[in-house]
């Protein structure tokens, strides 16, 4: 039923346009119309110079600094994400020497990769694929490691039966 009144607005919407009632849009620089259509009133920008935002009038200026406090907020967010999944695992201050304790080569990469995930959707792809492949990686080898370790303590404990 709606799609009926749907289209019955589209044909009556067509035709008010065939017949002419409908006026093209204005020039955007002239406040005219083409093709003979009734001129638009031009815009105007609402407002002065002292009602707009931020805290300079300069609009670039605004823009940078806005830009510098996204950053800035973002790299407090990351660091206090970083903190709490090391503290789930490691004391607070080796939590915070193991952050200290990264190379520059390594934040450089983090940084690279994480700008190439963001920018395209292959790239993410990829990215997320490469993270998915370590993280099975490393979690096959943790069962690996932890099979070896029962069997060294299960050993351990057969010797302690016969000592």
């Amino acid at each position: 039923m709606a799609s009926g009144k749907l289209q019955r607005a589209i044909e009556d919407e067509t035709e008010r346009r065939a017949n002419g009632a409908v006026a093209a849009p204005a020039d955007a620089a002239t406040g005219t119309a083409p093709e003979g259509g009734k001129p638009r009133k031009k815009r105007r920008i609402r407002g002065k110079a002292d009602d707009l935002h931020g805290p300079s009038p300069n609009p670039a200026t605004n823009l940078v600094i806005a830009d510098i406090a996204l950053r800035g907020g973002a790299a407090i967010a990351r660091r206090a994400v970083e903190h709490a999944l090391l503290r789930q695992d490691y004391a607070p201050k080796k939590a915070a020497s193991i952050l200290k304790g990264r190379s520059l080569g390594e934040s450089l990469v983090q940084g690279l990769l994480a700008r190439v995930a963001l920018t395209s959707v292959p790239g993410a792809i990829v990215v997320v694929g490469g993270l998915a492949a370590k993280t099975l990686y490393d979690r096959s080898r943790a069962r690996k490691a932890r099979a070896r370790g029962e069997l060294a303590l299960a050993e351990m404990a057969e010797d302690g039966k016969e000592g």
